[in-house]
């Protein structure tokens, strides 16, 4: 099964849907804003990506930025991030692209085809 954590004004999501359309890719469209990830989801989906988890963050959206998130991350603990993280959609980096087998934040034509095609 295939999820897309999307926000529907950002125009690389629009980008990214058009995509599986286009490449026939069955998905499930997940509204990033109005339902976003709880922190049991966030650990799951951040174990399954592999990455550390700096990657999950919206790091060039407002909201990062006003709440000085570059500035206070490092001395956070793991606990506190992921409840940060989880408190608004907004922060999540976008598209966040789930399937059976892997996590990828973004939308990176090369990564996504070598994940879904």
């Amino acid at each position: 099964m295939v999820k897309v954590y999307c926000y529907s004004k950002c125009s690389t999501c629009k980008k990214a849907l058009k995509w599986l359309e286009d490449n026939k890719v069955e998905h499930t469209i997940i509204d990033i804003k109005g339902d976003n990830p709880d922190e049991k989801t966030l650990r799951e989906l951040h174990k399954k990506s592999g990455l550390p988890l700096k990657r999950l963050f919206n790091t060039s959206g407002q909201l990062y930025r006003q709440m000085e998130l570059p500035r206070k991350l490092p001395d956070m603990s793991e606990d506190e991030i992921f409840k940060i993280l989880s408190s608004d959609g907004m922060l999540v980096k976008r598209p966040l692209l789930v399937t059976d087998s892997t996590v990828i934040p973004g939308f990176k034509e090369e990564l996504w085809k070598d994940a879904l095609c």
